[in-house]
């Protein structure tokens, strides 16, 4: 397939028209979700920490409980053009995460409680309101996977409400696989960052030395269930899937490896994002933490006295050109930043 091809709005990629998957529901499959988020949310396993707490009692390891914590509920301008349109993404973010990933650019919300809280039905009434008062294109859920039970309440309340807009599931891709069974169904697009590669990286920077294969797993299960990304004639996405990877310093070979494991496993068809905005944030770059005497502190392979140091840096163009040019070469062409100089919308 030639480098070249730029046919993101032709067919199989356009549509006539969408409607929103969850819109398709029989009323027996909305009520069996029901039950099923209920009885997770009372011993918690819809992410790989698999807490088994009972969130009507207690916090596990994300720090929510049955209500949802958010930060920002509105019009969003940051995301990728195609679904962001003119109005927006109407995003909903969510403080509180399944990982502590070092460099985090939220860590301020996804580290802590930050925000206010909402019950389901508060949160499906905000849905509503982005819909009708700021004419979203979509829902967009940014970093969902530790309230997705809530999440799967909000868009059937929101439902009965009149909601009519694509769900996009916004990810880190550290969800297990019965939380993305769940969302089966609710989500028209997943949005899932492909973040490392190596164990041993994951374990230093996220936190969890599981995250590859979890992440692998995640995106498999999310491909299959609705494909490649799909465009309406006005250019917006509203079905399929779009990964993200966030160039790292220094990671660049585990770039090329997500790239390439993508394009073999995934679809050549996939659309990718591979994004150059990395700084150092969140601990990198901090002052080293005193240790009690006696203990020793985690491998710095710089030896320099702040923390993160391997990280603490810019990316350079280099790093970005060498993960693209192994996405090129292993055949994927689908790329957000190749979109025509169109933007993406209103084509």
């Amino acid at each position: 397939m030639s480098r070249h091809r730029r046919l993101h709005l032709a067919p199989p990629f356009l549509l006539d028209d969408y409607t929103p998957r969850y819109q398709l529901l029989s009323s027996q499959s909305a009520a069996r979700k029901r039950s099923e988020a209920y009885a997770h949310l009372q011993n918690c396993n819809l992410c790989p920490r698999r807490c088994g707490v009972n969130r009507f009692e207690t916090r596990g390891y994300c720090l929510i409980g049955s209500s949802v914590s958010t930060s920002t509920v509105a019009p969003h301008f940051g995301e990728e053009p195609f679904f962001q349109g003119h109005n927006g993404s109407g995003s909903v973010f969510f403080s509180g995460c399944s990982l502590r990933c070092s460099f985090c650019q939220n860590h301020d919300i996804s580290h802590t409680r930050n925000g206010f809280d909402l019950t389901p039905e508060e949160l499906a009434e905000w849905f509503l309101k982005l819909q009708d008062v700021g004419q979203v294109h979509n829902i967009n859920l940014v970093t969902p996977e530790h309230v997705v039970p809530q999440c799967v309440l909000a868009i059937l309340h929101a439902r009965e409400l009149g909601l009519r807009l694509p769900i996009i599931y916004n990810t880190s891709s550290y969800d297990s696989l019965e939380s993305i069974a769940l969302m089966d169904g609710l989500v028209d697009i997943y949005l899932p960052d492909f973040k490392s590669f190596r164990a041993g990286t994951s374990k230093r920077l996220l936190k969890a030395e599981d995250y590859p294969e979890v992440a692998k797993e995640s995106i498999l299960a999310m491909h299959k269930q609705v494909g490649d990304l799909c465009f309406t004639g006005d250019g917006i996405a509203k079905s399929g899937v779009c990964v993200r990877h966030l160039v790292m310093p220094g990671k660049e070979d585990e770039g090329k490896m997500i790239v390439e494991w993508l394009a073999e496993n995934v679809s050549k068809d996939l659309f990718v994002n591979i994004m150059e905005q990395y700084r150092p944030a969140a601990h990198v770059g901090k002052a080293k933490r005193a240790r009690p005497e006696g203990t020793q502190a985690s491998a710095d392979p710089s030896g320099h006295g702040v923390r993160y140091s391997e990280i603490n840096r810019p990316i350079t163009g280099d790093e970005v050109e060498f993960v693209r040019s192994a996405a090129r070469a292993a055949g994927l062409w689908r790329f957000v930043d190749d979109m025509g100089g169109h933007g993406g919308f209103n084509i």
